[in-house]
């Protein structure tokens, strides 16, 4: 990857700061991002971020970034499957750019490690858990068990809990859901690159989580092949 390919972030938070995940990760990537202001984490709290994706998008493709990828998990799936299809269509025909979003990361991910039935751990409250699995039964996959932390607030709550905590609600999930192909850890608030080797090392079967997913993705928008060993099968892939 060209240091000078700058790639574009669409983010939830109300300044334009970039993931923490992404340069420890990719410490290569050059990482330009435009905060949209998520206000919490209920449909409420997203409508107001939903409505600046476009505007903040367009400000970056004048930044001259060479791809876009719009993190925040539940903010692209809130929605729809349809109206989160449409927002990358407009995005791409608005910049002309290669477009991604956290939302779609995590459905790439889940179909790259062959997992159809899933269990999920996440962040959210039970409102937005059944819109998420609305938005996962539409995008084809069975959810066998969804919990989350409950967690409302924006910014703060999910980035204080611990992989411990993350680890031990993912297999809570695993349990109850029986015969599920793969865990899906969602929310990009939730700090899980260190979390998915665990799991799958004790439960044996592939973890996609929201962030390490989309800075994978973004990092392939510009042509690298985005593959780390040590944090999961997923980010293993070629």
């Amino acid at each position: 990857m060209q240091q000078d390919t700058r790639i574009g972030l669409v983010v939830p938070f109300a300044d334009d700061r970039i993931p923490a995940e992404g340069p420890l990760m990719y410490p290569d990537a050059n990482f330009v991002a435009k905060g949209v202001g998520v206000r919490a984490l209920t449909p409420e709290g997203y409508d107001p971020a939903m409505a600046a994706i476009l505007p903040a998008a367009e400000a970056l493709a004048k930044q001259g970034v060479a791809a876009i990828c719009v993190m925040g998990t539940s903010l692209t799936f809130y929605k729809g499957a349809e109206v989160h299809r449409r927002l990358i269509e407009d995005i791409r025909r608005a910049t002309g750019l290669p477009v991604s979003t956290m939302s779609q990361a995590i459905v790439d991910g889940l179909r790259a490690v062959g997992a159809t039935k899933v269990a999920v751990a996440t962040a959210y409250n039970d409102e937005v858990n059944h819109r998420l699995e609305d938005f996962l039964e539409a995008e084809g996959f069975e959810v066998g068990d969804i919990e989350g932390f409950g967690i409302s607030e924006f910014g703060g709550p999910a980035g204080r809990k611990s992989e411990a905590e993350i680890v031990e609600l993912g297999g809570r999930v695993l349990k109850k859901a029986g015969d599920a192909e793969g865990l899906l850890v969602s929310c990009g608030g939730l700090r899980t690159l260190g979390v998915a080797k665990p799991l799958e090392d004790k439960h044996g079967i592939p973890v996609v989580s929201s962030t390490p997913a989309a800075f994978r993705t973004a990092v392939r928008l510009v042509g690298a092949r985005g593959r780390l060993e040590g944090y999961g099968r997923y980010l293993a892939m070629a």
